[in-house]
């Protein structure tokens, strides 16, 4: 059954992923690429539009009215558990929202003239990438490297579903931490247009065709690194359209918004942070 968007003109900026809770000590935060990179195109003045799925109590069109919200009712919503120790990070999946298939995605959506595929818990079906034939569609894989067990721990998985998706999207984001093996970039690139490995503080670099670029982030006070990913790859895919597909302003665009995201703790102030970002460049562009 198709799920209705409410009544609100065509989006500028599609993400399809599950708004998921992060549970923290004392309490939960929101989270998910698709949060994140939504709310990164509304601060660089864009509209922008979710595909999610929750429960019926996270209404997540209310949470953030400056988003168009498509939710697929579920029994419950995506809840992540992130715990850090000397060996590294424990991730655990307590409840996972419904998966999301092409009938999820309003039709006037498919028409969105930028789509960030960004799955966190391998909830979207592969073939939702085919509803896109005249969108930059950019792909940020984590949730399809993820598996668990009967305990909700999180593991590391090969992508079965890479071959279908890659050959299709304009862009594919992976961070250094994604990487399983030492061929996975080999085998990503072969299969993708551009790839962008990011590199967390070191910045990006972006493999176009038979040319790699490297491009270092703004040196800043990282306050809160949550989101980063996220907010780099809606930047990119943002100034990427921008410039009619120049690979290589969109690094530096999305270095530069990222960076200033990252000096600031949730989402309101990462917006805010990020609005900031874009009106010192604009008042001086020879700074992007």
């Amino acid at each position: 059954m198709s799920i209705s968007a409410p009544a609100q003109p065509p989006v500028d900026f599609l993400a399809v992923g599950h708004i998921c809770h992060d549970l923290i000590p004392g309490g939960r935060l929101t989270g998910g690429a698709a949060a994140y990179s939504s709310l990164t195109a509304v601060a660089l003045g864009l509209r922008a539009g979710v595909v999610t799925s929750a429960a019926a109590e996270d209404d997540w069109g209310a949470v953030f009215p400056e988003l168009a919200v498509a939710q697929a009712p579920a029994p419950a919503t995506t809840v992540f558990e992130n715990v850090y120790t000397p060996a590294g990070r424990v991730q655990t999946l307590h409840a996972v929202a419904g998966r999301l298939l092409p009938e999820h995605v309003p039709a006037a959506w498919t028409r969105a003239p930028i789509v960030l595929l960004g799955p966190i818990a391998n909830e979207i079906d592969p073939s939702v990438i085919h509803l896109f034939s005249d969108s930059i569609v950019g792909v940020g894989p984590q949730g399809w490297l993820r598996r668990w067990d009967e305990d909700g721990r999180v593991w590391p998985t090969a992508w079965a579903s890479a071959a279908e998706v890659l050959p299709l999207a304009a862009v594919t984001f992976l961070s250094e931490e994604d990487l399983l093996d030492a061929a996975m970039l080999d085998d990503t690139r072969r299969l993708a247009g551009i790839v962008v490995l990011t590199q967390g503080e070191r910045g990006c670099t972006v493999f176009c065709r038979d040319e790699a670029r490297a491009f270092p982030a703004p040196p800043v006070d990282v306050v809160d690194p949550t989101g980063a990913g996220d907010i780099f790859a809606a930047a990119y895919l943002v100034r990427f359209y921008q410039t009619d597909g120049n690979a290589w302003a969109a690094a530096e665009f999305a270095n530069t918004i990222a960076a200033h995201a990252i000096t600031r703790r949730g989402l309101p102030a990462k917006s805010a942070a990020i609005r900031q970002a874009l009106d010192t460049l604009m008042r001086n562009p020879a700074g992007r």
